[in-house]
């Protein structure tokens, strides 16, 4: 029997030092939602700079995003989804609903929504903010505050 399967994607970003995070939901994982996450991303910072580190998903390098001014791609190396920030944020939200089950999808997305608005700053910036990282956000400061 073939079990029918519905899902759901979030797209986000963290700053580890601030705690500062951004997360939209969208219906499947490709270059057209990334780029409307993009520039939402991008109106969302303003005049503000972000390097954003992603895997090298398909969608993330597709030849057709046009990446907004303020918004700069750093791509990691394949397999290793423990170098990106955002990694540990999503298994701390997993982490909630150990145990739990969801009769539809809206119930799962209800729950994430509320886990999402509970987050804070601090617990964001505790969550991602491991000292290779924030090594490696210093020195790329440095880089960009020299240019």
């Amino acid at each position: 029997m073939q079990w029918p399967r519905k899902a759901y994607w979030l797209y986000g970003v963290v700053e580890p030092i601030s705690g500062w995070h951004f997360c939209q939901e969208y219906s499947h994982l490709n270059s057209e939602n990334f780029q409307k996450f993009l520039d939402s991303l991008s109106l969302e910072l303003g005049s503000d700079m972000a390097l954003i580190q992603m895997d090298r998903a398909s969608a993330h390098q597709a030849l057709a995003l046009t990446w907004p001014e303020n918004i700069i791609p750093i791509f990691q190396p394949s397999h290793s989804p423990q170098l990106n920030p955002i990694e540990r944020l999503w298994q701390f939200i997993k982490r909630q609903f150990k145990g739990e089950n969801f009769s539809n999808l809206d119930q799962l997305r209800q729950r994430v929504q509320d886990e999402l608005a509970q987050l804070s700053s601090e617990l964001v910036s505790t969550l991602t903010s491991y000292d290779f990282i924030l090594e490696a956000l210093f020195h790329q400061s440095l880089f960009y505050a020299g240019s």
